[in-house]
């Protein structure tokens, strides 16, 4: 059997399939279905393209609104990361000086 090779798509025929769901209002599985690919490919250029967001709930971000949910949510990441390490410093501090 030949192993089918992966459909190679343009950016602008991506970016024009996002407008359809977008900004005509169209379906997800309508526009999948007229252009012939699946609808989680469409979904997945709408999150590439910044239509939406990937998180549930986060509804339709535009363009300063999603750079900055990116940015707060590398900012909570390190947050983390750094209370983390603080934690494990106290513990550490804590255990020598008993």
């Amino acid at each position: 059997m030949a192993k089918q090779s992966r459909r190679q798509y343009t950016e602008d025929f991506k970016r024009e399939a996002v407008k359809l769901v977008e900004e005509q209002g169209r379906g997800v599985a309508e526009v999948a279905r007229s252009l012939g690919v699946h609808r989680s490919q469409i979904e997945r250029w709408r999150i590439q393209y910044g239509q939406v967001s990937s998180s549930a709930g986060a509804g339709h971000l535009k363009g300063e609104e999603a750079e900055e949910l990116k940015r707060l949510r590398a900012e909570v990441k390190q947050l983390r990361m750094e209370r983390e390490i603080l934690k494990k410093a106290a513990a550490f501090f804590a255990k020598e000086s008993s």
